[in-house]
């Protein structure tokens, strides 16, 4: 087993069910158990910093390393001959574009790799592909991964390093059969622990329709995440849930999920 304070996440969901939250949470409350944390945010619309409690100023700053064409050009020696080169270093790359967080946990905004028809958008697909590997791979520090609905761009060599892998979803039933989608893939491409965690859960019924769902797919449920007035509320003022709502109820059941968490991988 790797060394435990290495731990790798990834968490993804259909847009919308709070999968930033989530991730923003677990991030935070292994910085507080004295991990090294890095939060990447590879979502095509990405919020993590303002969850992880950067400014909004100087989160509209921050490019996204798949967008940044000076730092793709010195990677890959694109030119107008539109030949790029297949191997380079990108361990420079989270030093150099990684931000402190006022939760304790370093943000790189990644961006996300685009349909390989996209032709200009190879060498970028490069970077971020390389990039992935070096965090999951190689970097000996938690990595929690807030990414879109669907891991088939972690390749199946990276994805199989990963340790944990959270579907988050809501009662909503699009929502929990891409959940159920994800796990499929996750268990195709050697991802051994996968657990389902209900959020936004307002009352029994969605409870129970949401560990039905869990049971007929086969899918391990982590527990469930309350609905909350107080995190809607941050999120409308751009502002971390963990700083200024940080006695919701909503928080304090994510954090009892990262002790669950922890526990399954000791195991």
């Amino acid at each position: 087993m790797r060394d435990g304070k290495a731990l790798k996440i990834a968490v993804t969901g259909k847009g919308g069910v709070g999968k930033t939250f989530v991730a923003a949470g677990l991030a935070y409350f292994l910085a507080n158990r004295n991990f090294r944390v890095i939060a990447i945010d590879a979502d095509p619309t990405p919020n993590l910093a303002l969850t992880l409690g950067i400014p909004r100023e100087k989160a509209a700053e921050i490019v996204p390393v798949s967008e940044n064409k000076k730092l793709i050009e010195e990677k890959t020696g694109t030119g107008f001959s539109g030949v790029y080169r297949l191997s380079f270093t990108v361990d420079d790359v989270v030093r150099d574009f990684s931000y402190p967080s006022p939760l304790g946990v370093n943000l790189l905004v990644m961006g996300t790799v685009r349909s390989a028809g996209s032709g200009c958008m190879c060498p970028a697909n490069a970077v971020i592909r390389a990039l992935l590997r070096h965090l999951i791979v190689e970097r000996d520090e938690a990595v929690i991964l807030d990414m879109e609905a669907g891991i088939e761009h972690l390749g199946r060599g990276t994805a199989r390093h990963v340790d944990l892998m959270l579907a988050v979803a809501d009662s909503n039933l699009k929502a929990l059969e891409t959940a159920g989608k994800i796990a499929k893939l996750a268990s195709d491409m050697q991802i051994e622990k996968v657990f389902l965690v209900g959020n936004k859960v307002s009352n029994r019924l969605e409870e129970e329709a949401i560990a039905k769902f869990a049971s007929e797919a086969r899918i391990k449920l982590l527990g469930f995440i309350p609905y909350d007035e107080k995190i809607l509320e941050a999120d409308r003022l751009g502002k971390s849930p963990f700083l200024c709502a940080a006695d919701a109820s909503a928080v304090r059941a994510l954090m009892k999920l990262g002790e669950k968490l922890l526990s399954y991988q000791c195991m």
